[in-house]
């Protein structure tokens, strides 16, 4: 080869960039103080969060953890040593007397054959509501009324339930993309549609289970009954089981079905508010609270509902020791009891706050299961706390946080609202909640570990600009 062409071949060879060679790291952009702090929040939950393991230990040693259950007792005693493990300034328990039921032997719902016809009955996959009465040991049997809410029960009147059972069918709303929207418009059948099915003469009452999901799991959750009203046994029907009886009564709409359940009611029992605190270096007066309800449903592991919220809050302040966040007001992370069935816990510790003068400046729950965090919705008798807190949005979105939406915090938090307190609360994704909410299938394979740290994460976020910076 020539001489002058090898030279144009090396530089050519030269000018041409090595497909194995590096691009150039861009370089770190400056952060300013407070996403510094973020970002070390994040990367320790990320790399070394223990909030997985810790549920794995609460779901596993305490599934079925119903107020008045030795589970829940022993969630108690293991939580407390999850917090004792931390090396916190104080560690200690809310005595709180809770309502004690138990649903007793298996219940069931079996559609009987057309009235001269041969065959033995159809079995609807049901479980029966939190709260219900017992049916008589041979069950109840009836002919079946459906409708679609407790005003269309209003209008047919006593003279046409009365002696049946009725079947409140009306599905969550699937255009709502809020999840937890279309659950609380749905929600009014299973609360309080059974006391109504009771007033009107039926005999028990079946619900359709509050869930988008078309499956064969049937979901539980609290009906409350009226005193001045009768008592009906009542249960939820899988979805799948509902739409099996609807299409069953328009073929043949005097079918009848047999309802049995087995449920029994004890005195109130005692249990406790699980609570630890690291103290405020500057205002050990006021506190900023996160917390989880510590029971769920007697047939529920409680891994997302909310076995995720009580160590998301655990995992708050491991976050604070762990990085030497000093906080300058007190953080307190309360794990309450009887949320499902009955509210005593945050009853209770409202009380004592009331009667103690402390001053909660926020207080967030997390009680929406441990998925992908979205935001927080925000509450406050002092204008308009959402908005205040959306400065903070450009800390958050680097971690897919976008949302400060005005809400009412969470069922544990909301009676700290009247007292003055800002109430918030975590909103991870919902699309996926209600699969699994008050159900058997709530166990721990459905958490996302990175999701449930990423929801510890944002939430030791918040209290931490909280804390630093005021609301």
């Amino acid at each position: 080869m020539p001489s002058h062409l090898r030279s144009l071949l090396i530089a050519t060879v030269l000018l041409v960039p090595s497909a194995f060679a590096q691009p150039a790291r861009p370089p770190e952009p400056v952060l300013t103080p407070e996403e510094k702090v973020l970002r070390a929040i994040f990367t320790e939950a990320l790399a070394h969060g223990q909030a997985y393991d810790n549920l794995r230990l609460l779901v596993t040693d305490s599934p079925g953890r119903l107020a008045g259950s030795k589970a829940l007792e022993r969630a108690v005693v293991s939580t407390e040593k999850m917090l004792n493990a931390l090396g916190l300034d104080r560690v200690y328990k809310q005595d709180v007397m809770v309502p004690h039921w138990e649903r007793g032997p298996k219940e069931s719902v079996t559609l009987l054959p057309p009235a001269g016809t041969k065959g033995g009955g159809i079995g609807l996959t049901a479980v029966a509501l939190g709260g219900s009465i017992a049916s008589p040991k041979e069950g109840v049997t009836a002919e079946v009324i459906e409708v679609k809410s407790i005003d269309e029960l209003a209008t047919l009147g006593r003279e046409k339930v009365a002696g049946k059972i009725v079947f409140f069918n009306r599905p969550m709303d699937p255009s709502f993309v809020s999840t937890g929207r279309a659950y609380g418009d749905a929600g009014d059948q299973r609360f309080r549609g059974p006391a109504a099915a009771g007033k009107y003469g039926a005999v028990a009452a079946l619900t359709r289970s509050l869930s988008l999901s078309l499956d064969d799991v049937p979901h539980t959750g609290l009906t409350v009954y009226a005193s001045d009203q009768p008592k009906v046994p009542a249960a939820a029907l899988s979805t799948h089981a509902a739409n099996q009886l609807s299409a069953a009564l328009i073929a043949t709409p005097r079918l009848r079905i047999t309802v049995k359940v087995h449920s029994q009611s004890f005195p109130d029992a005692p249990s406790h508010n699980v609570i630890g605190e690291i103290r405020g270096t500057e205002f050990p007066d006021e506190i900023i609270l996160v917390g989880g309800h510590l029971d769920s449903w007697d047939i529920a592991p409680g891994a997302h509902d909310n076995g995720a919220g009580c160590v998301q809050s655990i995992e708050v302040l491991r976050l604070f020791r762990t990085l030497g966040l000093k906080p300058r007001h007190t953080i307190r992370c309360v794990l309450f009891t009887n949320e499902e069935n009955g509210t005593r816990g945050s009853t209770a510790y409202a009380d004592l706050a009331s009667k103690s003068g402390q001053k909660h400046l926020l207080a967030v729950e997390t009680d929406n299961g441990g998925f992908q965090p979205r935001g927080f919705n925000l509450g406050s008798t002092q204008g308009p706390a959402h908005e205040r807190a959306a400065r903070w949005r450009p800390l958050f979105e680097p971690y897919g946080i976008y949302a400060f939406s005005k809400g009412p915090g969470g069922t544990d938090v909301n009676p700290l609202l009247v007292q003055g307190s800002t109430v918030a609360g975590l909103t991870p994704d919902s699309q996926r909640y209600f699969d699994y909410h008050h159900t058997s299938t709530d166990s721990l394979d459905k958490v996302n570990p990175r999701e449930l740290h990423l929801g510890a994460a944002a939430l030791a976020s918040l209290i931490w600009l909280v804390d630093t910076q005021g609301l």
